[in-house]
């Protein structure tokens, strides 16, 4: 049973501490370092303590529940909408004090230290994809200024490039064929790099159980399943599968009154790394469905011919949210059937 309701505010060193005295009718505020946080609340009776999900908030919400207290990871957009007057540490836990005691509150499950060893994999990735696609751009670009074109995509890239700097027809200096040369070089050995942590997230998925079940999903490969695995643990911190979409941004936004119900565009809340390799997979699976039997081939080239290919990719990914989510909370295999 919770004695009291705390919002901890948390950063690198300095933490700050929000609740109330009922019998005083007063608030009451603590600064904390970072070596006195856990023998504080060791000796704290039981509270349910609220914190904003931010960097280091799962490590230390997995700390405090080992010792008893009952800890709650709010969404920080809307932890934002309780905070009263200027924004300052204080005032930053007595908002979290304040979301964490509404029924409604947007909450964010804490993630296990195997979720989170995926999650750093994945992000470990984004480094050097992003610096790949900067790299194809700058060469794209460079070669463009001295009458050389390569059509879009990476792959055409990789092909077109030594063909460029072994043509000695064209307009290229020794400088610069150099030059291009070391940019070559360099996007071999980038790709190299995102093949060694593709090959690990494809273990991580192998030795997963929920990550090899979300295989059998139309549009689904090892990296979308293990983010999604490590994302959505056994799916218990959302209410239905529509939550699950709606927390990454894939449901429509509304702007209605009255009885006029409008709906605009994708929320595009929430995780944007999953959203997006979520609609990657179904543009896959768009592209392939042409001239298919199958219920889902048939469904996606009716919704291709009324609402285009962009808003079905975006649909199929809704639907493949919801399907994964049930999974996990269900335990449940997949079941073409029933898509």
């Amino acid at each position: 049973m919770n004695n009291s309701v705390i919002g901890l505010d948390i950063a690198k060193n300095i933490f700050h501490m929000y609740t109330f005295d009922e019998k005083k009718s007063q608030p009451v505020k603590k600064k904390l370092k970072r070596a006195e946080l856990l023998i504080f609340f060791a000796n704290y009776p039981v509270s349910l303590i609220g914190i904003e999900a931010c960097g280091g908030a799962h490590h230390w919400a997995r700390e405090l529940t080992k010792q008893g207290h009952e800890v709650i990871l709010l969404n920080a957009r809307y932890v934002k909408g309780f905070v009263v007057g200027n924004k300052n540490d204080f005032n930053d836990a007595a908002a979290i004090f304040d979301a964490v005691t509404r029924p409604n509150k947007r909450t964010v499950s804490i993630k296990t230290i195997e979720q989170q060893d995926i999650q750093l994999v994945h992000r470990i990735r984004e480094g050097p994809v992003g610096k790949r696609t900067a790299l194809v751009n700058q060469v794209r670009g460079l070669l463009s200024e001295r009458g050389i074109v390569i059509p879009k995509g990476i792959k055409k890239v990789r092909v077109e490039l030594p063909l460029i700097l072994e043509d000695s027809d064209n307009d290229l200096t020794d400088l610069s064929r150099e030059m291009f040369a070391e940019q070559y070089e360099k996007l071999v050995a980038l790709d190299e790099e995102i093949k060694q942590q593709d090959r690990r997230i494809s273990r991580l998925c192998n030795s997963n159980q929920l990550s090899q079940r979300f295989l059998d999903v139309p549009g689904i490969g090892a990296i979308t399943a293990t983010i999604i695995a490590s994302d959505i643990g056994a799916g218990k911190s959302y209410q239905s599968s529509r939550d699950y979409a709606a927390s990454l941004g894939i449901v429509p936004r509304q702007h209605s009154s009255g009885d006029n119900q409008v709906y605009l565009g994708i929320s595009k809340r929430g995780n944007r790394y999953i959203r997006t390799m979520l609609i990657h997979g179904a543009r896959s699976v768009l592209k392939h469905c042409s001239g298919k039997k199958d219920k889902l081939s048939l469904w996606l080239q009716a919704l291709i011919e009324r609402r285009g290919f962009n808003k079905a990719a975006v649909a199929l990914a809704n639907k493949n949210a919801r399907i994964l989510w049930a999974m996990a909370s269900q335990d449940k295999e997949y079941d073409a059937a029933l898509t």
